[in-house]
């Protein structure tokens, strides 16, 4: 099965939770009135979208048929689509070519979340373009981090740098960074503490992380990127927000889209974050974690261009 085909597959939960349920509501109404407008709201609230993207998505709906976009129940869900796109491609700018230098990328997020599994699969995905990828084992406070790093590593065959539990973390950010550097490293993952209960503490560690990495390799850390559950709902906004206070992130993974029925929550994200989503993650496999392309996740929500996408996949 192509990843289209997954991506379709995993948001099946989500469209009978949010857009059969639109489809429900609009059909029944002959007019387009306040009734409908409250039908919609509660259909998108329960869908785990949250109430500023709820309020997003009937404003646009309220432009459209202002505007004669939409003109009777039938156009709603068609320029609902078109909406969903504008927002997830807003701002969203094509991850840069750093070819010839070394690019690091921070992970970030609370434990829990899969963020080792993320950085074996993100390996696994920029080895298999041809890069050469190294590991960093900069969660030196959670006791195992870096022996679960380790097993991702040798399972994908790259380099990891790591020190002894409970050692500094930029410590093992500078070596990492001097020797992706000596070797011609293309991509050094970079792996860090979770403990969003110690927030100052946290902050400060990134922020020497990151002056250590700049001191190695130029502009690093290139990219920070936050690992989100999707089938935590509206909780990953709130850990989104609580991370966006600490460091500057650059964009999202967001993991388990296969497996709940709040895959709306990729909308809140975008929208109350103004942070792109990077990478989609819809399976266990090692194979399962894509870059985030919008129109293709409209098409598979909204069950469009179907042949099409699986046929480009063959």
């Amino acid at each position: 099965m192509g990843f289209f085909s997954k991506l379709r597959k995993g948001l099946e939960k989500t469209k009978k939770s949010f857009i059969q349920n639109i489809e429900t509501v609009v059909r029944g109404y002959a007019k387009i009135d306040d009734e409908m407008y409250e039908d919609l709201e509660a259909v998108m609230l329960t869908s785990d979208i949250g109430v500023e993207t709820t309020d997003y998505l009937l404003g646009k709906i309220r432009e459209g048929v202002k505007s004669k976009e939409i003109r009777d129940g039938n156009d709603v869900v068609p320029y609902l689509e078109k909406c969903v796109v504008e927002l997830l491609e807003e701002n969203a700018e094509p991850m840069p070519d750093r070819t010839g230098t070394t690019e690091v990328i921070f992970i970030v997020g609370v434990n829990g979340v899969g963020k080792t599994t993320t950085i074996g699969k993100l390996a696994k995905y920029y080895t298999q373009q041809g890069k050469k990828v190294m590991l960093a084992a900069g969660d030196t406070f959670r006791a195992a981090a870096s022996e679960q790093l380790t097993i991702w590593a040798e399972r994908n065959d790259v380099p990891i740098v790591k020190h002894q539990e409970g050692a500094d973390a930029a410590a093992v950010v500078f070596d990492a960074t001097a020797s992706a550097k000596a070797r011609g490293i293309d991509v050094l993952l970079v792996d860090t503490a979770g403990r969003l209960h110690t927030k100052s503490n946290l902050m400060e560690e990134l922020r020497k992380m990151a002056r250590v990495a700049g001191r190695n390799i130029d502009g690093a850390p290139h990219e920070t990127l936050l690992v989100l559950d999707a089938t935590t709902g509206q909780n990953a906004v709130s850990q989104a927000k609580l991370f966006g206070d600490v460091v500057p992130l650059t964009g999202v993974v967001l993991t388990k889209l296969d497996g709940t029925a709040k895959g709306g929550i990729i909308l809140s994200i975008k929208r109350e974050l103004g942070v792109p989503v990077r990478w989609v993650g819809v399976g266990e496999g090692a194979d399962d974690l894509r870059p985030f392309d919008a129109a293709q996740f409209a098409d598979a929500l909204f069950d469009k261009n179907v042949t099409q996408r699986e046929q480009e996949e063959d």
